[in-house]
């Protein structure tokens, strides 16, 4: 450590608005059915330039499970809904519901 910098050590992000940011959005979280009765959980109202493609990456490896990135929302296959709420809720969003 320097001495220049008592506050090199700290582990400060680069942009320190992002998790405010993330916590004004609501997000909407709700579980439609699909062909043949499959059940996918789709979340939308990312208002911010939110990187989908890696919460979606976060969750789909969290779950154990597939899902895509399409018009600005998130769709995860299978009944995760109740789980999904929990992790989004552990990257700081504010989830409806």
């Amino acid at each position: 450590m320097s001495e220049d910098d008592p506050f090199e050590d700290l582990d400060v992000p680069e942009d320190p608005t992002a998790d405010l940011d993330r916590s004004l959005q609501e997000l909407t979280v709700r579980t439609e059915q699909r062909r043949y009765g499959k059940e996918m959980v789709i979340i939308d109202g990312f208002e911010t330039d939110t990187d989908l493609d890696d919460l979606a990456s976060d969750l789909k490896s969290a779950l154990g499970t597939g899902g895509t990135v399409k018009d600005d929302r998130i769709e995860i296959q299978g009944a995760h809904e109740k789980r999904i709420r929990e992790l989004l809720r552990e990257h700081g969003y504010q989830v409806e519901g």
